[in-house]
């Protein structure tokens, strides 16, 4: 019996600069097509102001188009609630031919003309940072779909039925009606560790960028205020970068009528926030402007970009480059700890990416320095005191040290 060939799907929805109608006598697809692809942009359009946002909820949003399209040949409408298990048993275990080895952009420009990029695929495995740097490569057959991204298949489909069905497209949203989720999504007792710096890394990561900084002022200047800023103020990397919706300037750092310093941000739902500033924070902010030939501190009307380009004008747009001068850091500090004598410590700094340096600022203001948790929620954007709470390891260390003396065997009476 000849084994079924699956169509290699064609990516369908550019990014939200680019968001548009498509050419459908470009395409072979299924006559329900031109009206399923026009709801799913009327529905992604909601997003189109939250770029994180619109990346995820187009991501499970098309993925589910091209199951249903040239999987199923169905259309959106039609989707049942088996369809959805059917669909999520699919997301478990895709077809090779449906999955990639890294994240590409949907669509490229030939000739001024956006077109399809033949190499994307709906799925992509990966493997970890210390993985790659060993040597190792990703294999389609290691794919796995994480927790996370099984609920965000669940959490986004709902989102876009719940719209389907107040746009009288649908009468029912199947993904409300499958009981059994617990069947997908695994229930821990307690939420998984938060992936954070060793008070050892933390310290040899701070010592190392300031040897950078001083024997590179030029370049690592500003890799010692991004680290600082990273840490002190709980700072995620996109809300370092300029983009459309928020450019992140000097002036942004800010002095209230009681003389408490403060700094403006956007961060993710497009909310705006200000983050305490500590002394520490406004040292390091006096040393880095002092190094780009400024005033110590900012005026309210300085709209100097907070990490200008190196090249051209303008704020610094791409987190890549923020994020390869804090790895250049990363990999200062593990070669220090390794030829030091903590190989251990060295090896799981291998996995560390640069958020870990938020979650170590939140981790150690709530455990070591006994900040109330009401205040690192406000000042680090979390929706609800629930999420900081899983930054707290108190109960955790007290659980353990009530159980570190355990016998095997009770002493006799």
């Amino acid at each position: 019996m000849s084994k079924i060939t699956l169509p290699i799907p064609t990516p369908l929805i550019d990014t939200c600069q680019h968001l548009k109608e498509k050419d459908w006598t470009k395409y072979i697809a299924p006559s329900f097509a031109p009206y399923d692809l026009g709801l799913c942009l009327d529905y992604l359009k909601q997003y189109e102001n939250n770029n994180t946002t619109f990346e995820s909820y187009r991501r499970e949003v098309e993925r589910l188009i091209q199951w249903a399209w040239l999987i199923e040949q169905k259309s959106l409408l039609d989707l049942k609630r088996q369809d959805i298990e059917n669909y999520v048993q699919f997301c478990l275990d895709p077809p090779k031919s449906w999955i990639g080895f890294k994240k590409i952009s949907r669509f490229i420009t030939c000739n001024d003309e956006r077109i399809p990029n033949p190499e994307w695929r709906p799925f992509v495995v990966t493997i970890s940072k210390s993985s790659h740097k060993n040597g190792l490569k990703p294999e389609k057959q290691n794919y796995q779909l994480s927790q996370k991204a099984i609920r965000e298949i669940f959490t986004i489909l709902t989102s876009f039925y719940n719209y389907l069905a107040l746009e009288e497209k649908v009468s029912l949203n199947p993904i409300a009606l499958i009981k059994q989720k617990s069947k997908y999504i695994q229930k821990y007792q307690h939420q998984a560790q938060v992936m954070r710096l060793s008070e050892k890394q933390w310290q040899t990561c701070l010592a190392t960028v300031k040897e950078m900084a001083d024997s590179m002022p030029g370049k690592h200047e500003r890799t010692l205020f991004i680290i600082s800023a990273l840490y002190l103020l709980y700072l995620r990397v996109s809300e370092l970068c300029a983009s459309e919706r928020w450019t992140p300037e000097m002036r942004h750092f800010f002095k209230d009528s009681q003389g408490f310093w403060w700094f403006k941000t956007v961060g993710k739902g497009n909310k705006m926030r200000d983050i305490a500033v500590s002394d520490d924070m406004l040292s390091a902010l006096q040393r880095y402007r002092t190094s780009m030939q400024l005033t110590p501190l900012p005026s309210i009307n300085d709209q100097t970009p907070l990490l200008p380009k190196e090249k051209g004008n303008g704020g610094i747009t791409s987190s890549r480059h923020i994020r390869s001068l804090i790895q250049e850091c990363f990999d200062k500090t593990i070669d220090h700890l390794r030829n030091t004598g903590f190989a251990e410590e060295a090896d799981s700094l291998e996995s560390a990416t640069v958020h870990w340096l938020r979650h170590t600022g939140i981790s150690d203001d709530i455990n070591i320095r006994g900040r109330p948790v009401a205040h690192v929620r406000d000042d680090a954007g979390h929706s609800s005191s629930a999420t900081t709470d899983r930054y707290n390891d108190i109960d955790l260390i007290e659980r353990h040290h009530s159980a570190k003396n355990k016998k095997l065997i009770s002493k006799e009476r």
